[in-house]
């Protein structure tokens, strides 16, 4: 395995959907690999996971860059909103 960067975080009182439905999401780990199933050759892949819950209580994301810059934009957006709201 080729990570480049890994970033991992606690992300307490927050939920993901996954198979089985809704569960609490524990931590998030975010890096830049190879992905699994996108079809670039890198990409920036966020897990978000329950480890306490087995291997099901897992949500995988794989994006591009272009995808990836996007996203943080609008989070960047969504949160001062929501900061001033």
């Amino acid at each position: 395995m080729c990570t480049y960067s890994t970033e991992k975080l606690d992300v307490e009182r927050s939920s993901g959907k996954g198979a089985d439905g809704w569960f609490p999401l524990r931590t998030a780990t975010v890096y830049y690999d190879h992905p699994v199933h996108a079809p670039d050759d890198h990409t920036v892949n966020i897990d978000f996971l329950n480890p306490e819950r087995g291997p099901g209580a897992r949500v995988a994301v794989e994006l591009s860059l272009d995808s990836a810059k996007a996203l943080i934009e609008a989070l960047q957006v969504t949160v001062e909103r929501a900061a001033h709201h």
